[in-house]
């Protein structure tokens, strides 16, 4: 079954909303409890957690991806931890092509027992600011400024992990998209040493896309947001596919829409993250966009993600 992110997630109050409220309560009372008393375990290595609090789409894994290709440079041995789920074999893959070390594990906690046993001197951990249990050296909050906050709510009467106040624990903010200094200033009231940065991502292969006709295919957290990068550099989309994030694509699905696109004389456009899912079907005729992290005041970003070595 396919299942789209609610609309009522990001626009004001609807009925929806008001009737999951007191679910949300409910999501509330166990947030806190969970914080209050688990356990907090200190680990002998240096962890940088990637997280959020708005559910999918805020960029965690290729913020994960660029810290960690930014510390090798540096000479560091860093490795990627995700706590693993068998349907975001998307994002293991994606991973996998970009950096060289991954590990997977049910439990971080393992996860992170074994990067100290394989030598490594940096856990990334890409995802992970609602495990209570892990001491964090540096914990970095990402959100994308179209959506941001959307309605504001908590899970599931809106598309919060946790509330605002929750900024309190974080360290550094990661906005991809333009300046809003509406709610940096808000953020700001709630942990006033919060280090703000702007991201992008910078297509690198969008020449190939000029002058076509697409089919434009996502399976991601925001979709929009692929839609509106292809929609920046001119590209023309005469249909766009929405699928939930991590969707399990079928070869049928993939060839009725490959074949749809023949008839209109079009190509078919996919994120690289669902093109990971697609790959085993050997299909030629499907094209992915090549996106890369560009961070402002990037050396500024690294000096104060250094400062965990210290």
């Amino acid at each position: 079954m396919k299942l789209n992110k609610p609309k009522f997630w990001d626009t004001k109050l609807s009925l929806f909303t008001i009737l999951l409220i007191p679910f949300s309560l409910i999501v509330i009372l166990i947030i806190y409890l969970k914080r209050k008393f688990t356990r907090t375990i200190k680990f002998n290595i240096p962890i940088i957690c990637v997280g959020n609090i708005y559910i999918g789409g805020t960029g965690k894994t290729p913020a994960s991806i660029f810290i960690a290709n930014e510390l090798s440079k540096l000479g560091k041995n860093p490795v990627i931890l995700r706590k693993f789920y068998k349907k975001h074999v998307d994002e293991h893959n994606l991973i996998k092509k970009n950096f060289k070390n991954l590990i997977l594990k049910k439990s971080r906690v393992l996860g992170i027992k074994e990067s100290v046993e394989m030598n490594y001197d940096t856990v990334i951990l890409d995802d992970g600011f609602q495990e209570y249990k892990i001491k964090k050296n540096l914990n970095i909050i990402c959100f994308n400024q179209k959506q941001l906050i959307g309605n504001g709510l908590i899970l599931p009467s809106g598309p919060l992990r946790e509330g605002l106040s929750s900024l309190k624990h974080a360290n550094i903010i990661l906005i991809n998209g333009i300046k809003d200094k509406t709610f940096e200033n808000k953020i700001l009231d709630i942990n006033k040493n919060l280090k703000i940065f702007y991201t992008n991502y910078r297509p690198i292969n969008i020449e190939k896309f000029k002058n076509k006709r697409f089919i434009a295919l996502a399976g991601i957290g925001n979709p929009n947001n692929f839609f509106d990068l292809l929609a920046e550099h001119k590209i023309n989309i005469i249909k766009k596919l929405i699928y939930p994030d991590h969707y399990k694509f079928t070869k049928k699905e993939i060839l009725k829409i490959v074949d749809d696109a023949n008839k209109k004389n079009a190509g078919v456009i996919i994120t690289e993250k669902d093109y990971y899912k697609i790959k085993e079907f050997n299909l030629n005729n499907i094209e992915y966009l090549k996106v890369i992290l560009k961070i402002e005041n990037n050396e500024k970003f690294i000096q104060l993600i250094s400062k965990i070595y210290d």
